[in-house]
């Protein structure tokens, strides 16, 4: 009997880690910390060091392993997510931004702000593989497309995003959009790509196939964040100066909400059912949360100085 008993704690031990709410991870650039978010409580549960200068963040498929640029060590660190622990450093180009991992986790791509290039990295090897040169100067994020065929890379100081072929490892063209692109979100079927173009005040749609701009979608002061639902029906777009996120119809190319969070809105994520958006607020060092079929915010998280994004496994 006793060791039928334990069988059954071990099962409901085991399903109850099976179904436990993901984390949310938000780099602190000021605090030097990445804060983690339990999703089912709504409460950060504890802090990892990672550097000086903690910036982008990306998860391998499995969310065992974290990708953080540290803009002051010039480095990307691989953290393991469940002990904090720093895995490995490697080095890379000075001032290294926004870091995206490929769907299937080969991977790891990260902008290079000074060098105006992406560092491509293999994730199981841990190490740099490629250093890709691209025009625009001073890239923030490089996001691969949902094949891993394309980087769509934007820079601060450009009116296009660039675009990468990650097989053969350089430039391949480019594709007009607005001053000063920076967050990018592929549509989850690969066809379509949103960049929010902050000088512009717009988010931009992109046809991959034809690599043009199809649609503009006039956005709040300073759009930042870009992220796109698991269905594809909806976009998130962060407004800095405003202090806000819009939620945009897809189908339409139209907003139909604005939903005020903190001081200057950033980067963000999803829950993988798409039900919550996690917003980092850099000013406010809180993470707003916000209920995406009512479009309305249900609570606000305290964590680190400075926080820069958001992922969530």
């Amino acid at each position: 009997m006793s060791r039928l008993r334990s069988l059954i704690v071990l099962l409901a031990c085991s399903f109850g880690a099976a179904q436990a709410a993901p984390f949310a991870y938000v780099p602190n650039e000021k605090s030097g910390s990445v804060s983690v978010i339990d999703t089912a409580t709504g409460s950060a549960v504890r802090q990892i060091a990672a550097g000086k200068r903690p910036r982008g963040i990306a998860a391998d498929p499995a969310g065992n392993h974290l990708y953080v640029t540290d803009a002051a060590g010039s480095a990307l660190l691989v953290l393991d997510a469940a002990s904090g622990a720093t895995l490995a450093t490697i080095p890379l180009g000075s001032s290294p931004e926004g870091v995206n991992a490929s769907h299937d986790g080969r991977w790891v791509a990260v902008a290079v702000e000074d060098s105006n290039s992406v560092a491509l990295v293999d994730a199981a090897a841990r190490k740099l593989v490629a250093d890709i040169p691209v025009q625009g100067k001073n890239p923030e994020h490089a996001v691969f497309s949902p094949d891993g065929r394309w980087l769509l890379v934007s820079a601060e100081n450009a009116e296009q995003v660039d675009v990468i072929d990650v097989a053969a490892r350089r430039q391949v063209g480019s594709i007009a959009v607005g001053l000063r692109p920076r967050g990018i979100g592929f549509s989850p079927d690969g066809t379509r790509a949103y960049v929010a173009c902050e000088l512009a005040g717009a988010v931009y749609v992109l046809d991959i196939d034809k690599r043009r701009s199809i649609a503009t979608i006039p956005a709040g002061k300073n759009p930042a964040g870009i992220v796109v639902s698991p269905d594809g029906k909806t976009v998130f777009v962060s407004n800095g100066a405003d202090g806000s996120v819009m939620r945009i119809d897809a189908a339409r190319n139209a907003v139909d909400a604005t939903i005020a969070v903190g001081k200057r809105p950033w980067n963000m994520a999803l829950t993988p059912d798409g039900s919550r958006l996690y917003v980092a607020n850099g000013r406010s060092d809180s993470v707003s949360v916000i209920d995406t079929a009512a479009g309305s915010k249900t609570g606000d998280i305290a964590v680190g100085q400075l926080p820069w994004g958001v992922v969530i496994r």
